[in-house]
């Protein structure tokens, strides 16, 4: 019920007032939801959170700045569309920051996600602000609720509980149904949780310590027996095919060999005058099979967008100079037991699990399960895995996929496509972050298709359309009022 206090606030305020007070919202909200990126970047952390609250700022000035005759279509529809814009918005422009949605805060709340497959995760966030509008209009003793349009206001909410109930049902029947009989294929995985401190991962010095680390962990990993072993991003200390780091990498294909299990590693590339952050497929041969780039650089991280023209920067935040891959790689890792049919799969690195789009062409690319390889030690031990964590789980549920999470420093383990956070890397059951181990589960591949997969963000647009057409009714009857009709 975040949303109730601030309706409130921006009951009768003027435009620059509205404004402000949502804007201050947005700040109040965001640098209690990213402080963690100030062990990175403090100047940085100030821009983006000044950036961030922008958006809750343009929310408050058209809730204020168009008049209240358009929420007659319904304050229940037309508040969460405009919501959604602006979170679909945030997410796209400027490369996109999709951290922290709405609908990421109930992602615990398993029977009210399910809708993820048909709507995606703009669905969640539209009903979860629904819910926060119909409490305003219910206890507000200034509603129109309590006005002459009474019977209408009380016909959406009951629709609104309608609505409700329905995406309940609908999740409730997600999570009791059986997979069909062409979804049987599994793979056993083992990921990998190393847990180096970041202020070691690239000291030369540590290169030994570091690989000593990982072989050990696959090593007990692979009494279990595994087709695939997972390490997280940037696991190898080196670079592949820097002359100076060969020997890292003899030592991976060894290690190959010695367990006869495929290998998923993260690595940093070098390629001429480019560097890659990269999965690599290693076979029980010692050869790399395969290789994805990452698609979705971080920006002001591993890129400057416009470098240029932005020179400045490099004193703010810190820059790599990576390069952006070109193609959606489906990774088909050789198993014995099933050579003809592959559970093939995808890898999102760092934070591309942000992107329900990237995550969606993978799938329709031919992944029948998902994985995730990031990095979250530069966050020390904060909220920010966990809030990673989230995403995660929404890419599962809009594809039907299981999806395999590799960390450096936690959260790893496994989510099931019905967005069931299963085993994870633990110390003692409960810590799940700065601490090492290893984890071993069933991956099911799945070839079906979700209404999301195969037509993407549809409800955005619907929810586009149906703002527009308050807009129309709210000016029609305005000119019927001046007109005195």
């Amino acid at each position: 019920m975040g949303f109730v206090p601030l309706f409130f606030a921006l009951e009768n305020k003027h435009k620059g007032k509205a404004f402000l007070l949502a804007y201050f919202t947005g700040v109040i909200f965001w640098a209690g939801t990213i402080y963690w990126l100030i062990h990175v970047t403090f100047p940085g952390t100030i821009l983006l959170v000044l950036y961030l609250a922008a958006y809750f700022g343009i929310f408050g000035l058209i809730v204020s700045t168009v008049d209240c005759g358009l929420w007659t279509v319904g304050p229940l529809v037309s508040l969460p569309c405009l919501w959604v814009l602006l979170e679909y918005l945030r997410s796209r422009l400027l490369t996109g920051f999709g951290w922290a949605l709405l609908a990421y805060s109930q992602y615990l709340d398993l029977p009210l996600i399910q809708i993820a497959d048909v709507t995606g995760v703009w669905g969640v966030s539209f009903l979860v602000l629904m819910v926060n509008v119909a409490v305003k209009e219910i206890i507000s003793p200034q509603s129109t609720v309590h006005s002459s349009q009474q019977k209408i206001n009380y016909k959406f909410i009951l629709a609104a509980c309608g609505m409700f109930l329905f995406v309940f049902g609908y999740g409730s029947y997600k999570l009791y149904q059986r997979p069909t009989t062409d979804d049987q294929r599994q793979l056993k995985v083992s990921v990998i949780q190393g847990n180096i401190p970041q202020e070691l991962k690239w000291q030369a010095q540590s290169q030994g310590f570091i690989l000593d680390k990982y072989t050990t962990l696959t090593r007990q990993a692979s009494a279990d027996k595994p087709d695939l072993i997972i390490w997280p991003e940037a696991a190898s200390p080196g670079l592949l095919f820097r002359g100076t780091d060969a020997w890292i990498f003899r030592d991976i294909f060894e290690l190959a060999q010695e367990v006869k299990t495929n290998l998923l590693i993260g690595s940093a590339v070098e390629g001429g005058n480019d560097y890659f952050n990269s999965a690599l497929l290693v076979d029980s041969t010692g050869k790399v099979i395969q290789r994805y780039d990452k698609l979705r650089l971080v920006p002001f991280g591993e890129y400057i967008p416009l470098r240029k023209t932005l020179r400045f920067l490099e004193t703010v935040v810190p820059i790599g100079d990576f390069t952006a891959g070109r193609e959606y790689t489906i990774f088909k890792p050789p198993v014995p037991q099933c050579p003809s049919a592959p559970v093939n799969f995808a890898v999102l690195i760092c934070f591309e699990d942000l992107f329900p789009e990237l995550s969606r062409r993978f799938v329709g690319e031919g992944a029948r399960f998902l994985i995730n390889i990031t990095n979250d030690a530069w966050f020390k031990q904060t909220s920010a895995p966990y809030q990673h964590l989230s995403a995660s789980v929404f890419r599962a549920i809009e594809n039907r996929r299981f999806l395999v999470r590799a960390a450096n420093t936690g959260v790893s383990g496994f989510i099931s496509p019905s967005g069931r956070i299963q085993p994870l890397v633990s110390s003692d059951g409960t810590k799940a972050i700065f601490t090492e181990g290893i984890e071993t589960g069933i991956v099911y591949g799945r070839s079906v298709k979700t209404f999301y997969t195969r037509y993407g963000d549809l409800f955005v647009l619907l929810c586009l359309f149906l703002l527009i057409c308050g807009i129309i009714i709210q000016r029609v009857k305005a000119a019927k009022i001046k007109a005195g009709l």
